[in-house]
């Protein structure tokens, strides 16, 4: 059975991001981060997640990564501002657009390495 290219990549995304998190608040526990560059330490992971999230979807789909891992930056995103909204009642900002930019370029970027990697 073959499981939904878009399913597996927002897995392997959350999972990336949760790590992601848990590092930077590491990280900054343990150093002297300053907490007034936490947007780009957010981003970053943020970047990193979407990149290997459209990595995983390119791979499983097969064709067409850009597609596929510009569509899971495009739900990812949706998906962590209705955290946010939820959360936090956080509407949409110019922080969101930016993740929404963020996210479907490397996506994208991963969805396209991601096809031509071997299976």
């Amino acid at each position: 059975m073959k499981q939904s290219p878009l399913f597996s990549g927002l897995m392997y995304a959350m999972i990336f991001m949760l790590l992601g998190t848990l590092m930077t608040s590491l990280l900054m526990l343990t150093t002297n981060l300053q907490e007034n560059s936490l947007f780009s330490y957010t981003m970053s992971v943020h970047g990193v997640a979407m990149f290997v999230g459209g990595l995983v979807s390119g791979k499983r789909s097969g064709s067409k990564g850009w597609y596929h891992g510009g569509i899971l930056g495009l739900v990812y995103t949706l998906v962590v501002w209705i955290i946010g909204f939820l959360s936090y009642d956080a509407g949409i900002t110019w922080q969101t657009l930016y993740l929404l930019g963020l996210s479907f370029i490397a996506g994208s970027l991963g969805g396209m390495i991601g096809v031509n990697l071997k299976k």
